[in-house]
């Protein structure tokens, strides 16, 4: 396999302190996006319930993805992290609004997050490079 390819510069948080990681990496044909957050561009949660933050987070792994020419077609699978299980209804509409036809494997736990938000979500990528 060849080297792994970093993309995207360290992101910045509403606190402005660069975070230790990359939004996106290319291993191969793979591309892995780091877990993403209901942030808008300057860093800060969005407000409003799961459905509002769900779809920033897809915003999110859209912009990440590009950094490899990637899009949400290309996903594989999705791991998603709720703050509160009673949020997966709601959750899913919008995942399947955002998602389309498109069905990646998916994992889905409740668990407390880093930050105050409803959801989080990495996904898993595959795009085979061109030569």
């Amino acid at each position: 396999m060849s080297s792994l390819q970093l993309l995207g510069g360290e992101p910045n948080a509403s606190d402005r302190q660069i975070r230790p990681f990359s939004p996106a990496v290319r291993a191969g044909d793979f591309v892995f996006v780091s877990g993403q957050v209901p942030a808008n561009a300057q860093g800060e949660l969005v407000p409003g319930g799961i459905e509002a933050q769900t779809r920033q987070v897809f915003e999110n792994l859209s912009r990440a993805l590009a950094l490899a020419g990637c899009t949400l077609e290309d996903v594989c699978k999705i791991n998603v992290w709720l703050d509160d299980a009673r949020d997966f209804g709601a959750f899913n509409r919008v995942y399947m609004e955002c998602l389309g036809t498109h069905r990646p494997a998916r994992s889905t736990v409740e668990s407390r997050l880093m930050v105050d938000a409803k959801v989080e979500m990495d996904v898993t990528a595959y795009k085979p490079q061109t030569a």
